[in-house]
């Protein structure tokens, strides 16, 4: 497995090395008001990759918030939630044998 995953992570690099050679080209930029951007075209596309994964990462961020707080907070009143879960979930002997059904 130690093989495999060192062996993906050498594609990946050599996929990476090769874009980068075959864009070595310039690419403009435009931006508003007559700003301009002159870069390599493989620097342009890393780039806009890196800008799209910082934004993703942002808008995420208020959501890992709440589940992290659910959690710390689940975690402080473990005995109240306890006794609750155990009531509702049905155990093998709770449950008629005739109702138990296997497959579809």
């Amino acid at each position: 497995m130690k093989y495999l995953v060192w062996l993906l992570k050498a594609a990946i690099f050599f996929t990476l090395f090769a874009f980068a050679l075959n864009n070595q080209q310039d690419a403009t930029v435009n931006f508003f008001f007559g700003t301009r951007w002159q870069a390599p075209l493989v620097l342009v596309v890393l780039t806009a990759f890196a800008l799209g994964i910082a934004c993703g990462v942002l808008g995420m961020v208020p959501r890992w918030w709440k589940h992290r707080n659910a959690a710390r907070r689940a975690q402080m009143q473990p005995e109240k939630a306890a006794p609750a879960a155990a009531a509702s979930t049905p155990n093998a002997t709770t449950v008629p044998i005739e109702q138990v059904r296997h497959g579809l």
